[in-house]
Formats: C-alpha cells, structure tokens, sequence
C-alpha cells in the first residue's frame, strides 16, 4: 500500500493503538484539539476526560502499573501542560512507562511570549526520561515511535511530547503498513558475573535475596521463586517490590527499613552476611541514615538494568548491569547446572523463628480505633486477586508494615515521590486497565483524610463513567471531630457534626460527587460496613467510601536506622 496523505495527528493516534494503548486520560484545550478530533475520526482509544491534568497522569500511571503497558495522558498548552510535572516525577521516580502529549502555541509565536505558551519541555526535561517538542509534522511518527520505545527501554519511565498547534494541523504522507514499533533492547548479564554472584551467594552462612520494583516490572516474579525454592535461599522485598511473591511465602522475609517495615526483617537482615539485590535502588527509607550501618559487614552483589544505579548508594562488592528477569533465570540456570543449593538449614530456621515472633500486635479493641486493626481487616476481608492502591503518609507506613500482599502488580504504591491524593486517580486507572481485559477484580484505595481532599474533584470521573471502587480512609482527626459534634453520633453511622479547622464532612463529599460513604467509630463495626461498600460500589458502579475514625494522635514503629527502629505499641 502506497503511502497516503492524512493529518498528522491521524497518523499519532494509530500509532498510539499499534503500541497498545485503548485508552487515554486527559483535559481538552484549544491547542491540543488536533489530537481529539484524530482521536475522533480514527476511533478504537476511549478516553476519560479529567477534572485536572495531574489527574490525567496519574490515571494512566495506575492504568500502566496494571498491565505493563505505556499509559497515555494529554493536556493543552500552559498551565495545562504544567499541570502535569508532578506525574512525570512520580512516573520517573516508580520507574513507570508513560507517554505524555501536550498541545503548544503556533511556533511562530513561541518565541514572543504568547498567551499559554511555556517552554514545557524545558520544564518537563529533569522528571522525564525524553522531553521533545515537534518541529516539522513529518517528524510525527518517529517521535511518537521513539517515545514508546525510550518509555519502555532499560528502567522504564515518562515521555513528554509538545506538539505546536500549527504542526499539529498539518498533513503528513504516511502509510500505516510500513510502520512498525521500534525495537526494544534488553540488557541481558555477562555470564562470568552471573558465576561470580553464585560463588558468593553459595559461600555466604546468612545469606538473602533482596527483591525491588524491578523484579515486577521485569515480569520475573515466576523466576524469582523457581530461584529461591530451588536454592533454598530466604528472600525480602522492598516497599515497590512487595507483592512480588506472597507475603506468607515461608521464605518471605518482608521488608527492611526504617518505615515501611517488619520487626523481623529488620533483625533477620542485621544478622545476614550476604546480599544480592536485583532491580532496587536501596532509597532511603529502606537503608535508613547511616549507610555503614546498612552495610555492616555484608557482601553485596548489586544487579541493575540501571548502570547508573550501581554504587549510587552503596558500592557493591560486584555490580551487574542487566534486566532483572533476565539475571534471574541465568542465575537459575546456572545453579541447576553445577546442582547447587545453599547449605544454610539454620539460617531458614533462624529467619522463620525470627518471622513467628517478631510481630506487631493488630488485634486491638480500643476506641478510638487503631490503625494496625484497620489492617487486620483489611487482610482478612480482601482476597489475593483485590488490587490494591495507596499513596503517603502514616497510612502508607501502617500499609507496609501490616498489609499483606499476594501477587505482583496487586499492591500499588506511590514509593519516592508520595504524591497527596495519588491513589484516588490511580485507583481509576486500575480499574479502566482491569475493564479493558474483561476482569472485574475488586480495586481498594486506601487514603488519608487531607490526601483524600487533595484530589477529590476526580471521584466525578469515576462517577461520570462508570468505574467503581472501595475508598477506605484512615482519618486520624477523630478528637477533633468529636470535639466538634453537636448531637454526636450513632451505631447507624449518620453523624451532625460541625465542622471548622478540623476538616470536613468527607461522606458529605462523596455524595456530593455522586457517591455514598459511610464512617465507622467502633472497630467492631469496621468489616461489616466495608462488606456494605463492596456491595454498593458493584451494585452502583461508582466508588464508595469506608471513612474510619483512628486515634488523632499516634506513632507508628520508625527511626532513624534499622537498628534504632522505636516500637511505639506493646508487642503482640
């Protein structure tokens, strides 16, 4: 087929579909309208329009953490397009693929500082993997190609494109049957270090296998416990990599930190000797403030697709650069090669001792509620196929240290750059990526009470099309609100209380939106009212909210070192 002549934007949205997008996430505006109206004629990419731009990106952040595949976002020209750098930094710092596209001024005005015309690729270049702004139309299909390839390649991550008005109007001659997606490159390891990594795991007495984000995004969680179960080797996880494998695996080990942690991780990683860590960053509330405490005297072997994260943190006593399923199953084979396993009985015994009885206690009855009991419903109630979204704050750090999760990509988490209210968005875009493969597994946000009005205004989406979902809130201004009520409350959840500087009516805020709410005081009443969401959120097709009263004032278990970590509560 010969080449033909059609809009240049015709041309983006059907390369868009071919990199396997059917969806986008975006505001409409006067300088991006070309895309929209291709959008329109070419059809095949459904598209929920945002109450905000941040909105629109961290839906498809959600939606990209769901399937793997690159999510797309759009915004107009302006504060439209600068509306969108705080997705971008947490798309960048999660390692998430995304493709961004912003509408521009005409060019000839860039230059004079026309109305809504800012130098966003500029701005966008320090929290991107590729920021580009179109200079000719027949760039077009390269750059949109280009752009999924660099959002997919080595660590994945966000792609700014900016397209000018002007050249977004244009023509191109294009032909669709001689395109193609551009090549990804994979990183496979040199096998002399993969030998050289087994030698030092074989020889270490306490040895452990640390497990990040990039195992998941790697797709190599299978590998990872064929590695594990065959080596007889215990195993943790960080805060992106919880999930990887199930928490109540015997060998699972939970996370270290100074957070987002378990007592017995903690104490089983101050008594190891070796570490290989695949596809982690070793951030800062994992490895806590002093690195030399961290690092004690273990070996460390360090594997990233990321060469630049090698010795970033932690200069490893050997770095391997490589995709992390890739390393994985080398390591696999090469120990099934030579018939090895690790002679470490006692070890495993010693860690799974360590793992029965370093716990933090859940079972409280108190009132007001405290959040570790939240968790222990939550465990209880959820089943491993329920999806999971949560964002910053105490909650997230109760989350890491009491939720437990099941299967890779079903514990989703905003790890480095902790956006307020990310998990509202996000949330949409789990459930849009589940829809779109004809599942109707469940989708829970678990928010705070400031967070959850940070990005309210989104719930209007989820209402306008459709896309239900379970909102559990850890509200923590419990005295203030009893302090406030007027007539009090009773066992049927209906509060008159008024409010002032200690926050607002959230089941109020929900209706408003179109949606139902309730508030729970007692936590005897905690399952029975989320069982009442789930059945309101399928039968209503929108999200519905489980606001539970905590403790205003409480700690939870953190210091500065992972030797130093204060336990606040009795132990269980």
């Amino acid at each position: 087929m010969a080449a033909t002549r059609i809009p240049a934007m015709q041309a983006a949205v059907q390369i868009m579909k071919d990199e396997g997008v059917d969806i986008a996430f975006g505001c409409p505006g006067a300088a991006i309208l070309p895309l929209y109206k291709a959008m329109e004629v070419v059809g095949g990419i459904d598209h929920l329009t945002v109450r905000h731009e941040e909105g629109a990106t961290h839906m498809a952040d959600g939606w990209a953490r769901t399937n793997g595949r690159v999510g797309v976002a759009i915004a107009t020209s302006g504060p439209g397009a600068t509306n969108f750098i705080t997705g971008l930094y947490t798309a960048q710092a999660d390692s998430i693929p995304m493709v961004c596209i912003t509408g521009q001024a005409v060019s000839p005005k860039l230059h004079q500082e026309a109305f809504q015309a800012v130098d966003i690729v500029e701005i966008a270049k320090p929290v991107t993997k590729w920021a580009v702004q179109v200079k000719e139309a027949a760039q077009i299909p390269w750059i949109f190609r280009e752009a999924f390839r660099i959002a997919r390649e080595g660590r994945p991550g966000p792609v700014l494109i900016d397209i000018p008005l002007d050249k977004g109007r244009q023509e191109i001659w294009y032909d669709a049957e001689i395109d193609a997606p551009l090549p990804v490159k994979t990183v496979a390891p040199h096998a002399p270090r993969v030998e050289a990594a087994l030698d030092l795991l074989l020889a270490a007495r306490r040895p452990l296998i640390l497990a990040g984000g990039g195992v998941i995004l790697s797709e190599a969680s299978d590998v990872l416990r064929e590695l594990v179960e065959y080596l007889r080797v215990p195993f943790q996880v960080t805060l992106m990599g919880k999930g990887c494998i199930e928490d109540d695996h015997q060998l699972n080990l939970g996370t270290t930190g100074v957070q987002t942690s378990q007592r017995y991780a903690n104490a089983s990683f101050l008594e190891s000797d070796f570490v290989l860590a695949v596809g982690a960053r070793f951030g800062d509330r994992h490895t806590g403030a002093d690195i030399d405490i961290y690092k004690g005297d273990r070996t460390f072997v360090h594997v990233d697709i990321e060469p630049g994260q090698l010795g970033r943190v932690i200069e490893p006593d050997l770095g391997i650069v490589s995709d992390a399923r890739l390393f994985l199953e080398a390591l696999l084979a090469a120990a099934k090669r030579r018939r090895a396993t690790a002679d470490v009985a006692s070890w495993i015994e010693r860690c799974q001792e360590l793992k029965r009885t370093l716990v933090r206690r859940e079972d409280f009855d108190t009132t007001p509620i405290k959040a570790p009991r939240v968790y222990k419903e939550i465990n209880e109630i959820f089943d491993e196929d329920t999806y999971f979204v949560t964002a910053i704050g105490l909650y997230q750090i109760w989350g890491g240290q009491h939720q437990k999760a099941h299967k890779p990509r079903h514990y989703q988490v905003c790890g480095q750059a902790g956006p307020l209210g990310w998990e509202i968005p996000a949330a949409i875009g789990v459930k849009k990526a589940l829809q779109s493969q004809g599942r109707n597994d469940e989708v829970v946000g678990i928010v705070g009470d400031y967070g959850f009005q940070y990005m309210v205004e989104e719930l209007a989406v989820a209402a306008q099309y459709n896309v239900p979902y379970v909102l559990i809130m850890l509200n923590n201004e419990y005295l203030g609100l009893i302090r406030q009520a007027s007539i009090g409350y009773d066992m049927n959840y209906q509060v008159d209380i008024h409010y002032d500087e200690y926050g607002s009516d959230n089941v109020k805020i929900m209706e408003a939106y179109g949606c139902s709410g309730r508030r729970v005081w007692d936590p005897a009443d905690i399952r029975s009212t989320v069982e009442w969401a789930r059945k309101e959120a399928a039968s209503t097709s929108r999200p519905v909210l489980v606001e539970i009263m905590i403790e205003r004032e409480a700690n939870t278990p953190h210091g500065p070192n992972i030797d130093a970590v204060k336990e606040f509560e009795p132990e269980a």
